[in-house]
């Protein structure tokens, strides 16, 4: 079985860092003579490679896997200009990422893009990148993906919501659970409330459609880290639609001129982006 492929229906870092700087000037004279005092030191700007996950008992634990805003086995493929914050990690060789105009970096390692605030990674990279991709992928992404599709629902939990349609539903925080794909209409909405604490996760047996202008929007204080979309099908997103959440498809990720994700997209195969703004929670 490969990374990442695990079947749906199967029943059952924050890393903080502390930075201070302290500079002590002395003395100076009347006359200008004397030492003058040192400047203060300025403490490096320290850019957290994972940003914001979930923390909690009901959250899907992302593992390093949450050191990528996309993650994908089998392709990133781009048309440019998109705006990517976040790092983009590949389970193939590079040749599989395009639409970049990315440089490889002198430590062979990783590449930039001038469309990623982050760095670009794929398996035939140097030390250590490939043992990092596969940990990420083949262990700890699959282990979210397990995770989710194991959430059981209890009592105040939701089947079949809509029959699948979500376009003008309120949604409280629980795990939900669909027998087919979802679905928002174009230019509708559907709205996630609830606090900050809160947690969703959608099990849905199909994929998951975002048709053109459609938005998920959050109210009361959820975060898009708390919302886990784990989908069997296909995640396609539609021109200028909106999603907030992190995206764990069975299946590809694609994403239609001018469509924004607030959150993260992991696909068991490929990630197809056409000018459109990626950005990981809490950027």
């Amino acid at each position: 079985m490969n990374a990442f492929q695990i079947n749906y229906r199967r029943p059952a870092w924050l890393l903080a860092f502390a930075l201070s700087a302290f500079v002590v000037g002395c003395g100076s004279s009347d006359d200008g003579g004397g030492t003058a005092a040192a400047p203060p030191v300025v403490p490096p700007v320290v850019v957290d490679p994972a940003g914001a996950v979930c923390a909690g008992a009901d959250c899907v634990p992302l593992g390093t896997a949450g050191n990528y805003v996309i993650l994908a086995m089998s392709g990133v493929t781009n048309v440019p200009t998109s705006a990517i914050t976040g790092n983009i990690g590949l389970a193939s060789t590079a040749t599989n990422m395009t639409g970049f105009s990315e440089t490889l970096d002198a430590s062979g390692a990783f590449s930039t893009s001038p469309q990623v605030t982050g760095k670009l990674y794929a398996i035939d990279y140097a030390v250590p990148t490939p043992a990092d991709l596969t940990t990420a992928t083949a262990t700890d992404a699959t282990a979210a993906f397990i995770s989710a599709d194991n959430k059981v629902l209890s009592v105040g939990d939701f089947t079949d919501v809509g029959a699948g349609n979500l376009t003008g539903l309120t949604l409280p925080a629980g795990v939900y659970e669909w027998s087919t794909g979802v679905a928002v209409d174009a230019a509708g909405t559907v709205t996630l409330t609830g606090s900050a604490t809160d947690v969703w996760v959608f099990k849905i047996s199909g994929g998951v459609t975002m048709n053109p202008g459609a938005t998920v929007t959050l109210a009361g204080g959820a975060l898009p880290q708390n919302i886990f979309w784990r989908t069997a099908g296909v995640a396609a997103l539609d021109t200028t639609s909106r999603l907030e959440g992190i995206v764990l498809s069975g299946s590809s990720v694609t994403l239609a001129s001018g469509a924004t994700v607030n959150g993260r997209l992991y696909a068991t195969t490929a990630v197809t982006l056409i000018a459109n703004t990626v950005r990981r929670p809490g950027s």
